[in-house]
């Protein structure tokens, strides 16, 4: 009877599983017209912008309609047309075409409308800006890990992260984007969330360890990566699209791939800091040098490379991983940031170098720089202010820190239940 009960309970989940699937397969199925658009960069965010899409095998003629911005309709008569390359891609659901393209020779701080499609199938009309060839002001958004239940959870999120930021110039994601890393569909339910924002502003990731997987014994990072992304190719061999830097009105913004911490990366650290033009410097990758979460130590990203950022006064951090929020804020030093966007919460590990922690909250990062100065935001879902500090660059002399706490916004902590007798 135990035997009869087991098979049937086995059978019951292999026909649900299936059904998931087939579900699955219907709901992120790739058709003639564009999904998954997304703007990164792989050239100088000055000149270029990239764009990469998804279609099905049947678009064999992938394009960008460009043009500058008009307050009219007209631009599109005067559009210019750009041929995409194709990669055929084979996920755990189906076969598609990945199409992208880098535009150059666009005119510096300047607006841009576009469109991709195959010359019949569009998608529709969006923008992006150039960025200036000054250190003019700008802001960018900071997330951390989505991770878990994305479209449920995490759109509201980025929606709430716009509003507050609507001249936001990029995006900044720390890492586990989704949780299973060569799972097609929750890539799908990463680009839905994500929705019209990642086709306005481009994205810079850093791969978190969640985009990992084991390929005969080895970790591999997630064929999605470099299919979904278009991203700056100047980091270490054998790190292509994951180690990677990008210079921006004055910042220069450096991707690590801490699930891979060794001398070879650790090489290349030093001599993107050492070359490094720049008036301010951050830093973002997965795994935290200083750990939030209890009982989680990462002590080789810390030896690699703790030591680098201190000589070479690295402004920020920007880590995810521990699925809590904890932020540094001693005086001359390095800040660094762990913050976490989807619904996966853990338990915080309370340390002296915390000037600000939250449990069980979501929350996106503003930053802003302006000439010597930045300012960081951390907002809860609903847009609340829950930290801030703001950065002050002296001549000769370290940053100065200037403490920004919200007065009337206690920290977010659990609850600790004591078990009924």
């Amino acid at each position: 009877m135990y035997k009869k009960a087991a098979l049937l309970i086995a059978a019951t989940l292999l026909i649900a599983q299936q059904a998931m699937k087939y579900s699955d397969q219907l709901n992120h199925a790739p058709k003639p017209i564009p999904d998954r658009v997304i703007l990164t960069w792989s050239g100088d965010p000055t000149t270029t912008q990239s764009i990469t899409w998804r279609t099905d095998t049947s678009v064999s003629t992938p394009q960008v309609q460009l043009a500058i911005t008009q307050d009219g309709p007209n631009f599109q008569k005067i559009a210019s047309t750009h041929t995409a390359t194709s990669q055929p891609f084979t996920s755990d659901l189906s076969t598609a075409y990945y199409h992208s393209v880098t535009l150059t020779n666009l005119t510096p701080a300047t607006k841009y409308n576009y469109r991709v499609g195959d010359g019949v199938n569009f998608g529709e009309w969006s923008r992006f800006q150039t960025a200036a060839t000054t250190q003019a002001p700008f802001e960018f958004i900071y997330f951390g890990d989505a991770q878990n239940n994305i479209a449920e959870h995490c759109a509201h999120v980025f929606q709430t992260a716009l509003r507050h930021a609507p001249d936001a110039r990029f995006l900044v994601h720390a890492g586990d984007l989704i949780n299973n890393w060569n799972n097609d569909a929750q890539w799908g339910e990463w680009h839905r969330a994500m929705s019209f924002i990642s086709r306005s502003l481009p994205s810079l990731p850093t791969p978190g360890n969640h985009e990992y997987g084991r390929i005969d014994g080895m970790p591999t990072l997630t064929k999605h990566w470099q299919t979904t992304f278009t991203l700056p190719n100047n980091g270490p061999q054998g790190y292509e699209e994951a180690a990677y830097f990008t210079d921006y009105q004055g910042l220069r913004l450096i991707s690590l791939d801490s699930n891979r911490v060794t001398p070879e990366q650790t090489a290349w650290l030093e001599q993107t800091l050492s070359n490094n033009p720049n008036r301010w410097t951050i830093l973002t990758f997965h795994h935290p040098v200083l750990s939030a979460a209890r009982g989680r130590d990462n002590e080789k990203v810390r030896e690699f490379w703790k030591p680098l950022i201190e000589k070479y006064k690295v402004d920020m951090v920007l880590n995810g991983h521990d699925h809590t929020y904890a932020r540094s804020g001693l005086e001359n030093t390095t800040v660094y940031a762990v913050s976490v966007l989807g619904p996966k919460q853990y338990d915080l590990e309370k340390k002296p170098w915390m000037i600000r922690t939250a449990e069980d909250t979501q929350l996106f990062q503003i930053i802003r720089i302006n000439n010597n100065k930045l300012t960081y935001e951390s907002r809860t879902a609903s847009g609340a202010l829950y930290d801030a500090f703001d950065l002050h660059k002296q001549k000769g002399l370290a940053n100065k820190i200037t403490n920004r706490i919200p007065n009337d916004k206690a920290e977010n902590h659990r609850t600790k239940l004591t078990p009924a007798k």
